[in-house]
Order: structure tokens, then C-alpha cells, then sequence
């Protein structure tokens, strides 16, 4: 008889086999959650910093823009005013401080203005060379009476004056203000009365002197002339009315 031998299983099993790398457990959901609302929180802090930084930047800006425009336009007053200062000192406006009848004494109306000289044109037609003064400024009737009787008694003109006349004259006025020296240079009027005497003639009265307008050097004598042919016409025309 011949004995049984135990058979091997060489047979494969029906269950599959398991891997060695085997995959790793999942992490818990909330787990992850709470990483990624750190990262949202972390993303946030970031971008608030990047906007404060630019808030920074541009608030920097507006200070300095302020900064500057005020100091711009402190100094844009400052040039203004001292402009306006500079133009008010080389501005002369000249009033009668008295009157005596045959003189009129002037000063400037501003008491920062200190005359040096002054030069008085008159009207061609008068024939005269202009006057000149040294310190104190002043009209003389003797620089102009007698000239003045001779045009008007050519123009045919009253003996008597019915009201203040005028006699247009350019002063030239050399003046300092504020330690520099100026020149200006315009037309007045001089207002003056005539009267007769049965034995002495006639005799001029001073009265005040106004400004009429300022004038240049290029132009000056004619527009003193041209002033008093307006001036005596009239003269003419209210006499023969």
C-alpha cells in the first residue's frame, strides 16, 4: 500500500494583500478649518498693514502739500505787502501846509515823505523857465503873476476872478522814503484869484493847489500845455455868455 502524502497549498488566497505603504489616516475636519481661518486672519493683518502704511504715506504727503502751500502763501503776502509798502512810499500826493496869498507852502501828505527839491514847469505859452526849490516846497505868485496877467488880458479874460481860477503847472519832487530816494513827477492845478485896483492894478491870490494826474518825463509839457488850452477857452466862452 503506499501511504498518502500531505499536498501542499500552493493555491493563491482569495484576499488581496495589503500594501506597506499604506495610506496615513486623514486629518480631523475641524482641524483644518482652524488652519485656514488662522490663514485668513493672517492674510487680513497683512493687508491692514499695507493699508495703513499707504494711509501713512499719503496723510505724510497732505502734510507736507499743506505745509508748503501755507509757507507759499505766507511768503506770496509777505511779497504782496511788501510791494504795495514799496509802491505807497514812491507814491507822492502834495498838500498846501499855508497859504499867504502871493505863497503857498507844501508838504507831502504822507509824514514818512521828506522833500528833497522840486522843480516847477509851467505852460509854454507863459514864456517862463521852470522854478526850482531846496527843501522846502513851495508856489510864488512873483514866478508867474506878471506872465499870467499878460495871457490873460490877451485872452480877453475877466479882471476880476468870479471864483477860483486854475493854473496848470508839472511839479517834479525829489523826496526820501524809507531811506531811498524817489521822483515823481504830475500835474496840478493851482487855484488862485485875481482882483483890480483903480490905481494898482491887478494883484494874484493864492488858494490851495490839486492834482490833476501824474505825468512822464517824455510827455510832460504836453500835456501841461494841452491842460491849459483847455483851462482858458472856457474863460473866453463864460465871457462872452
Amino acid at each position: 500500500m503506499m501511504e498518502s502524502r500531505p499536498v501542499n497549498d500552493h493555491s493563491h488566497s482569495d484576499e488581496p494583500l495589503q500594501s506597506d505603504s499604506a495610506s496615513q489616516p486623514k486629518a480631523p475636519p475641524k482641524a483644518d478649518s482652524r488652519a485656514e481661518e488662522a490663514a485668513a486672519v493672517r492674510r487680513r493683518w497683512i493687508t491692514l498693514g499695507e493699508t495703513l502704511a499707504v494711509l501713512a504715506v499719503v496723510i505724510s504727503g497732505l502734510t507736507l502739500w499743506n505745509n508748503w502751500t501755507a509757507r507759499s502763501d505766507r511768503e506770496a503776502a509777505a511779497a504782496e505787502e511788501t510791494l504795495l509798502a514799496s509802491t505807497r512810499a514812491g507814491t507822492l500826493v502834495l498838500v498846501v501846509a499855508s497859504a499867504s496869498g502871493d505863497e503857498l507852502k507844501l508838504l507831502p501828505a504822507s509824514s514818512e515823505q521828506t522833500v528833497q527839491s522840486q522843480e516847477v514847469l509851467f505852460p509854454g505859452a507863459l514864456g517862463l523857465p521852470p522854478a526850482a526849490t531846496t527843501g522846502q516846497p513851495r508856489i510864488e505868485a512873483a514866478w508867474f503873476e506878471h506872465a499870467l496877467k499878460k495871457a490873460r488880458s490877451k485872452a480877453r479874460l475877466p479882471d476880476d476872478s468870479r471864483g477860483d481860477e486854475r493854473l496848470p503847472v508839472v511839479l517834479t519832487t525829489r523826496f526820501l522814503a524809507g531811506g531811498e530816494l524817489h521822483e515823481n513827477r504830475a500835474l496840478y492845478d493851482i487855484g488862485y484869484s485875481i482882483s483890480g485896483h483903480w490905481l494898482g492894478g491887478h494883484s494874484v491870490a493864492l488858494r490851495g493847489i490839486s492834482l490833476a494826474g501824474s505825468v512822464k518825463s517824455s510827455n510832460a509839457q504836453a500835456r501841461l500845455d494841452a491842460r491849459w488850452r483847455k483851462l482858458l477857452p472856457q474863460k473866453q466862452a463864460d465871457r462872452q455868455e
